[in-house]
């Protein structure tokens, strides 16, 4: 069990604005990552040290993202004006995930502008719905070289700031964060704090920190 990747809801200014405006505060570009046909959403990427990725994510108009909970997620976000939509956690066994929810994954999948079809499943979209402290989980199907964390960065995540509980998010992780592997090195990827910050309203994800090549960044 990993971090795996943290999602931003597009603002006002829509998917391609959003993402031009935190690739400039970051110093990177992000790319089209494609549209996820069973959501109804579709996202821009930034791959980060140590396998871990950036998303920037919007609803499209269209009836899946009024269905699926993970279209739904984003909408409602972004009708707040945009911002952080949650973090996301990589499990290599996503049944015991189902097992311990009581549910089962549901299954996703995105084509790359260059054709590129990538798979998974996930859960516990609604879990964060109800509990915007709590992450989801994804397991990857796609072989670990199309990850988009694999492309190489010169960002470095160092904390992610989250409001709520940690012995809350401790029971419903029902293990502990691993270290990501860099899969450029082979080594231990950077380790990226977790901060629990006094509660201001609903739960959630606040912030997060990178070392860029623009210097410090927080968004």
């Amino acid at each position: 069990m990993r971090l795996d990747h943290l999602s931003y809801a597009a603002g006002p200014d829509g998917l391609v604005g959003t993402a031009e405006r935190l690739g400039a505060l970051l110093g990177q570009e992000f790319i089209d990552g494609g549209v996820h046909p069973r959501f109804g959403t579709r996202n821009y990427t930034l791959p980060l040290r140590g396998g871990i990725y950036l998303e920037v994510v919007e609803a499209l108009d269209h009836p899946a993202s009024d269905k699926a909970p993970f279209g739904q997620a984003v909408k409602a976000r972004s009708a707040l004006g945009g911002g952080w939509l949650g973090w996301v956690v990589a499990v290599d066994d996503i049944t015991v995930v189902e097992k311990r929810l009581g549910r089962q994954a549901v299954p996703g999948n995105r084509h790359k502008p260059d054709g590129t079809e990538l798979l998974w499943k996930q859960i516990g979209i609604n879990g964060l719905i109800a509990d915007p402290q709590l992450p989801y989980f994804i397991h990857w199907e796609s072989p670990a070289e199309l990850h988009p964390g694999n492309a190489g960065s010169d960002i470095t995540l160092v904390a992610v700031e989250i409001s709520g509980d940690p012995q809350r998010v401790r029971d419903y992780l029902g293990e502990d964060l691993r270290e990501r592997v860099d899969p450029w090195t082979g080594k231990p990827a950077e380790n990226v704090r977790l901060d629990w910050v006094a509660e201001h309203g609903t739960p959630g994800l606040v912030a997060v920190q990178f070392d860029s090549p623009n210097g410090t960044v927080r968004i």
